[in-house]
């Protein structure tokens, strides 16, 4: 059975960091696309980040290009996402999602219908 875990959300004033963690399991990571979305109530799902599975190119959201870090651990099956300079505006569940086919998702990579497993979320409030 498919499942990615997030983890490492929680309350960060404006300006502070945080790390995502997304595990998997029952699923290898190492050949597929990875990504990141959020999402706040009464709000559409945005596309946050996007790691290939080729060559670990990465693309960036603009609202979070020059903050965010998406990065892969293909040993430890895991994806991250490092948050860094946060604001309130960044607050939202974050979920990290993936393809069931192998290789990299066409363009655009962050468009949600690309990936088919999704994790449960996990929340992320900037807030003083």
């Amino acid at each position: 059975q498919v499942q990615l875990v997030e983890s490492g959300g929680g309350l960060v004033q404006p300006g502070g960091s945080l790390r995502l963690s997304c595990a998997a399991s029952g699923y290898t990571l190492e050949y597929r696309s990875i990504a990141w979305f959020r999402q706040v109530p009464g709000k559409e799902r945005e596309g946050v980040s996007y790691i290939s599975s080729s060559d670990g190119s990465t693309y960036y959201a603009d609202s979070v290009k020059g903050r965010f870090t998406i990065s892969r651990d293909n040993a430890k099956n895991t994806a991250y996402l490092q948050m860094n300079s946060l604001k309130p505006e960044d607050t939202a569940v974050y979920y990290c999602a993936t393809p069931r086919r192998t290789g990299d998702v066409l363009t655009p990579p962050l468009a949600s219908y690309w990936y088919d497993y999704w994790g449960q979320g996990t929340q992320v409030t900037v807030s003083s």
